[in-house]
């Protein structure tokens, strides 16, 4: 079918740009949050940008299941539930964890997301709920599926935990950077990113795809060097920082 074969052709692109990411963002620190600088266009409010980003995503992929030719099953059902549960979170209910009214982000990074969300999702969606053909309940006994599933959960948790300790770190109103402390970030520096990762490693294992993949290795090319260049900045900002914190795995890297 011709729509397929688009599909892979788009898809294989993908996987080829994330590299290029991964390359050339180990050279150009994304400009937001604590890297946010001038010379990238006009800005938005940082709480209005993360929402205009992330809310692509929850739309486009119900959208994807509600056309979708997959028959209904349990595990359909589960991954629906799953990519929900994270970006609806990360739409709705994330960027008003933000204490600071007065950050931005650059125009051009939201742009930039929503094309990201709209290919992303539309290429997990449309594979999970109409070309994979289904998931069977069966699927459910599958080590791949349970294995995911649970590196899933554990790290949409992670996640979660390191957000909730960065937002009580500032007071309402306060611009300044404290070190984050307790749980992993006795360990590594971006916990939230370790989280992150995982997430969507478990989410190309339990619906073992190359979709799924694609997503898991953008999330990789995204987050791995801006974890260095937190971890960097880390170090430059506070002398006392603790020396034996790795940037994002722990004891490792």
């Amino acid at each position: 079918m011709l729509i397929e074969r688009i599909y892979y052709i788009v898809l294989i692109t993908w996987l080829m740009l994330s590299a290029a990411i991964f390359i050339s963002l180990f050279f150009i620190v994304a400009p937001y949050g604590r890297h946010v600088r001038k010379g990238w266009g006009p800005a938005l409010d940082s709480k209005l940008a993360w929402i205009i980003m992330e809310a692509w995503s929850p739309v486009i992929f119900a959208l994807c299941f509600i056309l979708g030719k997959a028959p209904l099953s349990i595990p359909i059902v589960i991954f629906l539930l799953l990519w929900e549960a994270h970006y609806i979170h990360r739409a709705f209910i994330y960027p008003f964890s933000l204490k600071n009214s007065n950050d931005k982000m650059p125009l051009s990074v939201v742009l930039l997301g929503i094309f990201f969300n709209l290919v992303n999702s539309s290429l997990n969606g449309y594979y999970v709920f109409t070309l994979s053909g289904g998931y069977t309940n069966q699927w459910l006994a599958d080590p791949r599926f349970i294995i995911g599933a649970v590196i899933f959960v554990c790290g949409f948790v992670i996640n979660r935990q390191a957000d909730f300790t960065l937002s009580k770190l500032r007071k309402p109103g306060e611009k300044s950077y404290s070190i984050p402390r307790g749980g992993l970030y006795n360990y590594i520096s971006c916990p939230n990113y370790f989280g992150e990762i995982l997430v969507w490693l478990g989410w190309a294992l339990s619906t073992w795809s190359l979709a799924g993949l694609s997503f898991a290795l953008w999330t990789i090319a995204n987050l791995a060097p801006r974890a260095r260049s937190h971890h960097a900045w880390y170090h430059q900002q506070f002398p006392d920082y603790p020396a034996g914190r790795k940037a994002l795995i722990p004891g490792i890297w």
